[in-house]
């Protein structure tokens, strides 16, 4: 079994070399001095911390996961996660991307992103409990009252405390306004909370000793409906030492990602307090869903770049049959797999759609820093445009093909992959869930076509295809600019299209969103390989002694433009084919 290696060469060709990062980073105030030495350590570091302290957990975590004390109501973590929980939250890293007001290091979003995809692809259920942290430390952050934050923010971004989102209930999950959690005000301000939520992810363990809950809940004269949804923080353990009545009625039995623990939750009049403006909840709960739905996206990232390390691993080392155009290993009994074209097929695809969604989220993740930071407001509108509209499509595209790698993986290593010693059977287990939560995949395609492609007036859309044309108009003589030129007017018909008959029928939009997002993605990621191809290319004219490592980038871009780009053709005509083929069966016919 491969052991993972964080792919750093790779990182830094995307972030420094393509995207120029660092030099974006230090226009913004608060980034001035983060430059390539402090960047490059950073990382060094934290590509020791997945690859020593997280990957060792990752098979043992799997097999024992969580253990459940019904008597006791608790969750114990499976072994050796809380110590190198431990040394995570020692070293800081809860810390890295958080406020130097409550004790975080100010450093870049994109870099605490880059760091996510390391932990993801060394373990997805340990680098779980830190993940959904952030979300908490978000809504507090843009939220909550001052008092709240100097209270709660402290420990939050230390890793003393962990956080969780509870949103989900028994009878609803995307509908939130179908929620019957209550909360009812007492004399000295706070809230008794009560009803269950399911599906919560680091809801109870023993990883710390205290968890801070935000819970979605109604008040009592609240409309019945997403407009009389309000935001609550419920701790475990009150500022006294006492046991706020909030506890884990059970553990979810789950296909996959078995050492983190997903819980049912009972709030039995547990006291909580108010974030934001009461019925404003669904505002504060966007506020921890944005960040953590990228998040997502790099754990579908950090997944696809491990299996396709036990993949590669496998084949080069798989000796079967001989290559159809004579033998390649003479001094062996047959050829290594890697020879026959279908496994290259199948290694090639993992290899050039991690490096094109890997530059994909880096872009975001980038755009991010600058929303947040730069001095110009127009500048920062706009990045901002960017990141709303890019959101959707980095989580639901990066998971699909994070998913669509590991079982190419398991392909690759046949009935080994099948089974339990090469550790690929369970990253696609693990890699289903990130297609799933945070909202499907079909719901990040929904908000795509009806509130990302509207935000603005259509802003943020038009402003994408301006950035993308720019480069194509700067670059008219680079390599692969007609092919992401007829990539980007499909794109622009598809989004016309949309738009057009959406108005007329808002089922029209909903039937076309989900070929509709994977169109945008792939013309994205075309846009992102025409890039590193000219970045690429420069440095092999340039004399670079990296001829190797830049002559696979430039086949890697062939490979996307010339296999998987083509992709577009039969995408726009499933956007235009519209809803008739969808919605014309009764529900008696489905059956039939």
């Amino acid at each position: 079994m491969a052991n993972y290696r964080a792919p750093l060469r790779d990182m830094q060709f995307v972030f420094d070399e393509v995207l120029d990062a660092y030099a974006t980073l230090q226009s913004l105030p608060s980034q001035r001095e983060f430059g390539n030495d402090l960047g490059g350590a950073i990382l060094e570091e934290a590509a020791k911390v997945a690859e020593n302290v997280f990957a060792p957990l990752n098979s043992s975590g799997d097999k024992q996961g969580c253990q459940y004390d019904p008597l006791t109501k608790t969750v114990k973590a499976p072994d050796g996660f809380r110590a190198a929980y431990k040394q995570f939250a020692e070293g800081g890293w809860t810390a890295l991307a958080c406020s130097p007001e409550f004790g975080g290091q100010g450093l870049p979003h994109v870099l605490n992103m880059m760091v996510e995809e390391m932990l993801c692809s060394a373990n997805l259920s340990l680098g779980m409990y830190p993940g959904l942290t952030h979300g908490a430390i978000n809504a507090l952050t843009a939220h909550g009252t001052r008092e709240l934050q100097e209270q709660y923010l402290p420990k939050l971004i230390s890793g003393e405390w962990t956080g969780t989102m509870c949103l989900t209930e028994p009878q609803c999950g995307t509908d939130l306004g179908l929620i019957r959690t209550r909360a009812v005000g007492q004399t000295d301000g706070s809230y008794a909370i009560s009803g269950t939520k399911i599906w919560i992810t680091g809801g109870e363990h023993d990883l710390v000793d205290n968890i801070l809950h935000l819970v979605l809940a109604k008040l009592p004269d609240a409309p019945d409906s997403v407009k009389g949804i309000s935001l609550f923080l419920v701790p475990k353990v009150l500022n006294d030492g006492s046991r706020n009545p909030v506890f884990c009625g059970g553990l979810e039995h789950k296909m996959g990602i078995k050492g983190s623990s997903t819980c049912v939750m009972n709030f039995e009049g547990a006291q909580g307090w108010l974030i934001g403006e009461a019925n404003q909840g669904l505002r504060c709960m966007f506020t921890m869903m944005n960040s953590a739905r990228l998040m997502v996206g790099m754990q579908g990232l950090g997944i696809a770049q491990s299996a396709y390390q036990i993949s590669l691993g496998f084949a080069r080392e798989r000796l079967q049959s001989r290559s159809l155009s004579g033998p390649k290993a003479a001094d062996k009994p047959a050829d290594p797999i890697t020879v026959h074209p279908d496994v290259r097929r199948n290694l090639l695809r993992q290899k050039v759609m991690i490096e094109g969604c890997r530059a994909l989220a880096y872009f975001t993740g980038l755009h991010q820093d600058v929303a947040h930071d730069h001095p110009d407001a127009e500048v920062c509108q706009q990045a901002d445009d960017l990141v709303q509209l890019l959101t959707p499509v980095v989580k639901a595209f990066l998971t699909d093909e994070g998913f669509n790698c590991a079982n190419s993986g398991l392909q690759v290593l046949g009935g080994s992959g099948y089974t339990e010693d090469w550790g690929i059977e369970q990253l696609v287990r693990d890699s289903r869930i990130t297609m799933i939560y945070e909202g499907t995949n079909g719901i990040q395609a929904l908000d795509l076509v009806g509130r990302k492609l509207g935000l603005g007036g259509g802003r943020a859309v038009r402003s994408y295809f301006a950035l993308v044309d720019g480069w194509l108009k700067s670059n008219a003589d680079s390599a692969y600019v007609d092919a992401v030129r007829s990539a980007l007017v499909q794109l622009q018909q598809a989004t016309q299209w949309v738009a057009s008959e959406g108005l007329k029928d808002a089922e029209q939009a909903a039937a076309a969103a989900t070929p509709y997002l994977r169109l945008f993605a792939l013309t994205s990621l075309a846009w992102m390989w025409a890039r590193m191809a000219v970045v690429a290319q420069d440095k092999l004219d340039q004399g670079s002694p990296e001829t190797q490592f830049y002559g696979a980038k430039l086949k890697s871009a062939d490979f996307f433009m010339a296999r998987i780009l083509t992709e577009t053709d039969s995408l726009l005509a499933e956007v235009r084919a519209g809803k008739a083929t969808l919605m014309a069966f009764s529900d008696e016919e489905f059956a039939a």
